[in-house]
């Protein structure tokens, strides 16, 4: 496993950036900059699973082991989701992404927070990421003026 992380401070207080960032329209908005037509189902919750998913409903189904709001989450991810939302967690593409970690950090200073995200992934991933991650904290930036 390889551990990525990327950051960027957001001039705006940790709550603002939390709401920004999981609020399921701008949700949309910013992670779309990286992965079009992606949104996600269900609840930002200790202990609940989210469905990371495109329009046809393929994606990734992940728990929420840590949700602390305002300051961190981690997430597991437990399945790919094939299109129709299909759970799949044998074939080898799901062998090579269940087991990613994914945390998000919030830190506020004089009232602007560093968001840092974590990822520890298969290293095949990693481009996909690269070229993801910073276009959608470019565009979360931009998303908590709106």
């Amino acid at each position: 496993m390889k551990q990525l992380t990327y950051s960027t401070t957001i001039n705006a207080s940790k709550q603002k950036v939390w709401e920004t960032m999981l609020h399921p329209a701008s949700y949309k908005e910013w992670v779309n900059a990286a992965w079009p037509g992606s949104f996600f189902e269900g609840n930002w919750e200790e202990g609940q699973t989210l469905r990371f998913v495109t329009a046809d409903g393929s994606g990734t189904l992940a728990q929420l082991i840590t949700c602390q709001p305002y300051d961190n989450i981690l997430a597991n991810h437990i399945a790919v989701l094939l299109p129709g939302g299909i759970e799949d967690r044998d074939s080898d593409l799901a062998k090579g992404w269940v087991g990613t970690k994914e945390s998000y950090m919030f830190t506020e200073q004089q009232g602007k927070t560093l968001l840092t995200v974590v990822l520890t992934i298969n290293a095949g991933w990693e481009k996909m990421f690269n070229d993801g991650w910073p276009k959608a904290l470019t565009k979360l930036k931009c998303e908590r003026n709106n």
